[in-house]
């Protein structure tokens, strides 16, 4: 199932379940669950990343 989520949505959450774990507010057995969900959210911020700079890239060359 991909998930279509904003930049900002994504690395938002991704800060929040950091912030969790940092803060021991997770337990042993959700851990596996929280860096499932993390490594979605780390590809799908990577891939709007690299879209907006091939994006940026190919509008540069017009100049």
């Amino acid at each position: 199932m991909k998930e279509t989520k904003t930049y900002q949505d994504a690395f938002e959450e991704l800060q929040l379940l950091v912030r969790k774990m940092e803060n021991a507010e997770i337990s042993v057995d959700e851990l596996a669950e929280i860096i499932k969900r993390a490594t979605l959210l780390i590809n799908i911020c990577k891939k709007k990343l690299t879209d907006t700079e091939e994006e940026v890239k190919l509008l540069l060359e017009k100049l």
